[in-house]
C-alpha cells in the first residue's frame, strides 16, 4: 500500500512538474524581419534581453577561420553611444550580468537585469546591433584576448583538442571541419575591412531572434521599445548560403593525434549523424545516455567498475544543425591497451544492435529525459536561450514544449535499428589521441 501510495505521489508530482514547465510565449516579427519572442514569468523580479544571431564557425571562410567567435568578444567593445570599456560598468552598475557564446551554428549575446532595467537591456542589445564601433584598436585588443583563450582553453589544456581533431577527420568538405575557435594565423592575417564586411553581412536584423523573457510588468510598454530600439533597423540583405554535404563515410577512417598535455592515451570512436533537427538524432541522444550516462550507465559499470580496464569512459550526441557527431571515447588504466577497451565499447553497440533493451531501461531513459525537459526550462535564462535557439535552428519555437514528447515516444525497436543505421566500425573515425612523448601504448 506505501508503494502504491509512493508511485501515485510521483506520477501527480510528474504531472505537474511537467504541466508546470509549459512555456507560454508570444511572437512576431518586426517590418525589418527580425523575429521577437517574448515569454512573461513575473516569478522573479528579473528580465533576460537577448539576441541570437544565425551565425556561427561554419560561416567563415577556409582562409579566414574564428571569426564568428571573435565577433563573440569584438561586439564588447563599444557602440557609437557606448565608450570603449564602458559596456560591463553600464552592466553592472545596473545591478545587472551578461555574457554570450558561439557555436558552429550561431552566436548568442545576453543580458539579466532587475525587472526595471528592461529599456536599458533592449538599449544595449540595439545599439551592438545598429552602431557597433568596429575599429583596429578593438580588433587588436580582442585578437590577444582570443590567442589567449586558445592559449587557456586549448593548447594547454589536457585533451584540449580532442573535438577539433575529430571534426577535422570527420568532414573534408563541409565547414564543420574546423575548430569553433578557428587559426590565429588567420584572424592575425584578417584586414580591418574582412572584419567589418562580415558585420555588415551576418548581423543585421533579418539574421536575428530578439528573446525578452522573464518579468515583463508592461507588455504594451515592452512592444513599443522592442519598435523603438530595433524596428527603424535597416534590414540587412538577404544572406545566400552554401548548402554542403558530406559522402557517406564506408570504411574505417583511422587518424592520430600527439597532445604534449597528457599522459594518458585515449581511444575515440567517433560517427557521423544527422542534423540535430531529425528524430533520429534525438535517438541518439538516448542511446549515448543509455551508454554512458552516470555510474550505473552500461559502460562504465563494465569497463571501468568491473573490468577496471579504463579510468574513463564516455559517450555523448554532438548535435549541429547540418550534421551531428555521436562519440565514443576510453582511457586505459594500468597496462590495459586502448584497442581492447574499443573492443568492450564495441561489444556493447553489438549488444544494442541486436537485442532490445528492457522496458525498466527505456523508462529508465525517459524519466531522465522528462528530467533533463524540467531543469532545461527551471530557470528564465535557460528558457531566453531555448526559446532563440528552437526558432534559429530548428524553425519551431513551440518545440520547448514539444520536443519532449518525441522522447517519450522513442521505442525499443528504434533504438536498436538507429543503433544498427548508424554505429558501425565501417561507418566511422578511429582516433588514436596518444601522448606527445609516448606513443608506445596503444
Amino acid at each position: 500500500m506505501k508503494k502504491s501510495l509512493m508511485a501515485l505521489g510521483a506520477v501527480l508530482s510528474l504531472g505537474a512538474s511537467a504541466y508546470a514547465q509549459k512555456v507560454a510565449f508570444e511572437q512576431y516579427d518586426l517590418s525589418n524581419g527580425m523575429h521577437v519572442i517574448l515569454h512573461n514569468d513575473p516569478s522573479a523580479p528579473v528580465v533576460i534581453t537577448s539576441v541570437m544571431y544565425h551565425v556561427g564557425a561554419k560561416d567563415e571562410q577556409p582562409d579566414r577561420t574564428g571569426f564568428a567567435h571573435f565577433f563573440e568578444h569584438l561586439l564588447f567593445e563599444g557602440t557609437q553611444n557606448i565608450k570603449r570599456g564602458e559596456w560591463f560598468k553600464i552592466v553592472t552598475s545596473n545591478g545587472g550580468t551578461n555574457n554570450a557564446n558561439t557555436t558552429d551554428d550561431r552566436t548568442y549575446y545576453f543580458e539579466v537585469f532587475p525587472s526595471n532595467n528592461l529599456e536599458l537591456g533592449l538599449w544595449m542589445e540595439s545599439e551592438r546591433l545598429m552602431h557597433p564601433v568596429i575599429n583596429q584598436i578593438g580588433v587588436d585588443t580582442q585578437n590577444e584576448v582570443v590567442k589567449e583563450e586558445k592559449r587557456l582553453r586549448v593548447d594547454n589544456q589536457p585533451y584540449g583538442n580532442l573535438i577539433a581533431e575529430v571534426k577535422k577527420n570527420m568532414f573534408t568538405n563541409h565547414p564543420y571541419r574546423w575548430a569553433t575557435i578557428g587559426s590565429m594565423e588567420h584572424l592575425d592575417a584578417a584586414k580591418l575591412e574582412e572584419f567589418q564586411a562580415f558585420n555588415k553581412k551576418f548581423y543585421t536584423p533579418n539574421n536575428a531572434v530578439l528573446v525578452v523573457a522573464g518579468d515583463i510588468s508592461d507588455m504594451a510598454k515592452t512592444k513599443d521599445w522592442i519598435q523603438k530600439y530595433f524596428g527603424t533597423i535597416p534590414r540587412g540583405e538577404d544572406i545566400k548560403r552554401q548548402t554542403f554535404s558530406e559522402a557517406p563515410i564506408t570504411q574505417t577512417i583511422k587518424a592520430n593525434y600527439q597532445d604534449p598535455n597528457i599522459q594518458i592515451p585515449m581511444v575515440v570512436a567517433a560517427y557521423r549523424t544527422p542534423s540535430m533537427k531529425t528524430r533520429d538524432a534525438r535517438v541518439l541522444d538516448m542511446i549515448s545516455t543509455f551508454l554512458s550516462d552516470g555510474k550505473s550507465s552500461k559502460l562504465y559499470k563494465k569497463i571501468v567498475d568491473d573490468k577496471k580496464m579504463a579510468l574513463q569512459v564516455g559517450a555523448f550526441s554532438f548535435s549541429q544543425e547540418d550534421y551531428g557527431m555521436y562519440i565514443l571515447y576510453g582511457m586505459p588504466q594500468g597496462d590495459n591497451k586502448t584497442d581492447a577497451i574499443l573492443a568492450e565499447m564495441d561489444a556493447e553497440i553489438v549488444k544494442l544492435q541486436n537485442e532490445l533493451i528492457s522496458e525498466k531501461d527505456l523508462q529508465k531513459l525517459k524519466n531522465k529525459y522528462e528530467s533533463n525537459y524540467v531543469n532545461s526550462n527551471s530557470s528564465v535564462e535557460g528558457i531566453a536561450e531555448n526559446l532563440a535557439t528552437y526558432y534559429q535552428l530548428y524553425g519551431d519555437v513551440n518545440l520547448i514544449n514539444t520536443e519532449i514528447d518525441i522522447y517519450r515516444s522513442v521505442t525499443r525497436e528504434e533504438i536498436r535499428d538507429i543503433a544498427k543505421k548508424y554505429l558501425n566500425p565501417n561507418q566511422r573515425l578511429v582516433l588514436d589521441y596518444v601522448p606527445a612523448k609516448d606513443k608506445a601504448q596503444k
